[in-house]
């Protein structure tokens, strides 16, 4: 039944059930009368909410049939409640690149569909472990191994695969459109209580040619991109008649940006790369780097990327076989399109919300209480955190709590989010990582080398998406160590 269709049926049914209701209260006084708005409480009668239209408890059962059907579809209704709070429809915006699936995950898999009815929407429909992601476009794991369907995960929510495009905050409405196949079909959803989790693009600065020559690590097929080209560059390497300065082109990886995923040859603006590490495990990790032959270009600008060669300022132009953009995050293009409404600081161009998680609108400078945003669109105004997959989790966490008392008790106290610093980790190669938990624990509370590697490697396991992904990844880890990595180019 297609979106017009279904308006069409509302507003049939708003003008006979009105009509018959007029009829029943002349005849009977005792009989309920229907509102059309907003929900209202009242505390003689419990109204419920299907698309805008207010029903009594003592209605006429002549449309029934066709109220029936519009409550059995969740694009015509956010839900249909028994009680002012016991069950408001929830609907919650997915991420587009792989740093913060984890969060839908946490919030929506323990969030209980006794209180909401639950609709989630998101360009893709599985849910992604990205600390993991670089292991994947190495070989080391593969994709399976850290993804999980949303509908078999959580098979009580409603899910729709589109993009949201702009969302209507005072008829509280989202503009979807459909990521499927190539129609691109447009709908929208109501909701009471809106949950902004898009994520955030990589920031290329402007620079020309970013979009068209580098390669990303946000999503699964970021991460299969990085798998072929690597493989396909040692194959044209090894081809005949491949002169040797073209040999050493395309087996030149080059990785812009100095964060945790880090491979072969790195070019940073900022002086130093792991920027958020302990001062000696940053030493440590560049000396690592260096005797592995990776080669350490801080303080250096990209000016431009070209088909087989980028351009730094400092050293002109450079060959490459594969490069990496892995730099800072910008705004994606719905948090651009709510901008003119919605609070966003300055550098990332993130979503301002208050301590309570809810965003901030620009006009007022007050928080819209039924919308929240987390993860890395979103940052807590005047107490910046880093957009990270441990501050998004616990976000998430907190959201969860605070939704599931609001259902329960309407005058529930919600108090501040405070984010727990439980440190940092990054694996650097060759079975060697860095743990750093010195502003968690205590300034001698970090680790590197094999034993970081092994706590690395466990507690991100334990933080996987299933219990399908526990038993997956460790026995591709094993196939790995006893059988190399997979060089298969498919």
């Amino acid at each position: 039944m297609s979106w017009k269709s279904r308006q069409n049926v509302v507003q049939t049914i708003r003008a006979s059930t009105k009509a018959s209701l007029r009829i029943l209260n002349n005849n009977n006084h005792n009989t309920k009368t229907i509102k059309f708005g907003s929900y209202q409480h009242h505390q003689r009668e419990q109204r419920s909410v299907i698309s805008g239209l207010t029903i009594s408890q003592n209605t006429t059962t002549t449309n029934s049939k066709a109220i029936s059907r519009i409550y059995n579809d969740p694009l015509l209704r956010p839900a249909l409640p028994t009680s002012p709070f016991s069950m408001r429809g929830v609907a919650s915006l997915g991420k587009t690149q792989g740093n913060l699936v984890i969060l839908g995950f946490k919030l929506f898999k323990d969030l209980s569909t006794d209180n909401y009815s639950l609709i989630v929407v998101s360009p893709r429909n599985y849910f992604v472990f990205t600390p993991l992601l670089a292991s994947t476009s190495v070989g080391t794991l593969e994709f399976r191994c850290i993804t999980e369907p949303v509908r078999k995960f959580v098979p009580k929510v409603d899910f729709y695969q589109a993009y949201a495009d702009t969302i209507d905050f005072e008829k509280q409405i989202v503009h979807c459109t459909s990521n499927l196949e190539k129609k691109r079909d447009k709908f929208s959803l109501s909701y009471d209580t809106l949950v902004i989790a898009v994520g955030a693009n990589s920031n290329t600065f402007g620079i020309p040619g970013v979009g068209e020559y580098a390669l990303f690590l946000k999503d699964v097929s970021d991460a299969r991109k990085i798998r072929q080209r690597v493989i396909e560059c040692f194959e044209h390497a090894s081809q005949p008649g491949v002169t040797e300065e073209t040999k050493l082109g395309l087996l030149h990886f080059v990785v812009v940006g100095g964060g945790p995923t880090v491979r072969l040859s790195i070019y940073d603006i900022a002086p130093q790369i792991l920027g958020s590490f302990d001062i000696g495990l940053r030493d440590y990790a560049t000396k690592k780097f260096t005797r592995k032959g990776i080669q350490i270009r801080t303080n250096k600008r990209v000016m431009e990327i070209k088909a087989n060669h980028l351009i730094i300022r400092e050293e002109g132009e450079v060959p490459y076989g594969m490069i990496v953009w892995a730099t800072g995050l910008t705004d994606n293009p719905l948090t651009r399109n709510i901008g003119d409404r919605i609070m966003k600081d300055d550098t990332a161009k993130r979503l301002l919300t208050d301590d309570k998680l809810r965003i901030i609108e620009k006009n007022s400078g007050k928080p819209i209480t039924n919308v929240y945003a987390i993860g890395d669109c979103a940052t807590i105004k005047d107490n910046d955190l880093p957009p990270t997959a441990q501050v998004a989790n616990q976000k998430a966490r907190y959201l969860r709590r605070v939704l599931q008392g609001l259902a329960i008790d309407p005058q529930y106290v919600v108090n501040p989010f405070k984010f727990h610093n439980f440190g940092v980790m990054a694996y650097i190669g060759k079975k060697e990582a860095l743990v750093d938990m010195t502003k968690a624990v205590s300034p001698q509370a970090k680790e590197s080398g094999m034993l970081a590697w092994l706590l690395w490697r466990s507690v991100y396991l334990s933080y996987t998406v299933s219990i399908r992904n526990r038993l997956l990844i460790p026995m591709y880890w094993f196939l790995t160590l006893l059988f190399g990595r997979d060089i298969s180019r498919f």
